[in-house]
């Protein structure tokens, strides 16, 4: 019961960081682009308290603490740990896209001089573009955990 548990909340964080990901591309970032330079100007004020890197700091590792759960709760399966593994990566991947990728453009859109509207608008549409691979790698990632859950809920039942 206690594995089924663990796998079940790695899937819903793993959801759940999905969601949060395209609401970022069709909600926050359609905003952010909207009409240059006042749309950036409103974000950064809207932001000015607390914006989406709040919530990823917290969930995304949380995410990798249940993959690595996942991987620990599925390794005597050896399908399940195969496929555990690969989410795991995709979620320490994603991670690692968001640090080298996505950070440097936030940077740029809201924190650097506003004068420069060229710079701030090509940073967003690298943003919005690599958001929606993110995004892919994320549903992966959800897709693998959730397949786990499945396999392994049948295995429990049998």
């Amino acid at each position: 019961m206690l594995r089924i548990s663990l796998l079940g909340i790695s899937a819903a964080i793993a959801a759940g960081l999905l969601f949060v990901n395209v609401y970022n591309s069709v909600i926050d970032a359609t905003n952010w682009g909207a009409a240059f330079p006042d749309s950036i100007s409103a974000a950064r004020q809207y932001f000015s308290v607390a914006n989406p890197g709040n919530f990823y700091r917290i969930v995304s590792p949380l995410n990798q603490v249940f993959a690595i759960l996942a991987v620990i709760a599925c390794w005597k399966f050896k399908l399940e740990r195969y496929i555990a593994v690969t989410s795991l990566g995709l979620a320490v991947l994603a991670d690692a896209l968001t640090f080298g990728y996505f950070y440097p453009r936030n940077d740029i859109m809201f924190a650097g001089p506003i004068e420069n509207i060229d710079n701030i608008r090509l940073a967003w549409n690298q943003w919005t573009t690599m958001n929606w691979f993110r995004s892919a790698m994320c549903a992966v990632n959800a897709a693998l955990t959730l397949s786990i859950l499945v396999m392994i809920s049948k295995k429990s039942a049998q």
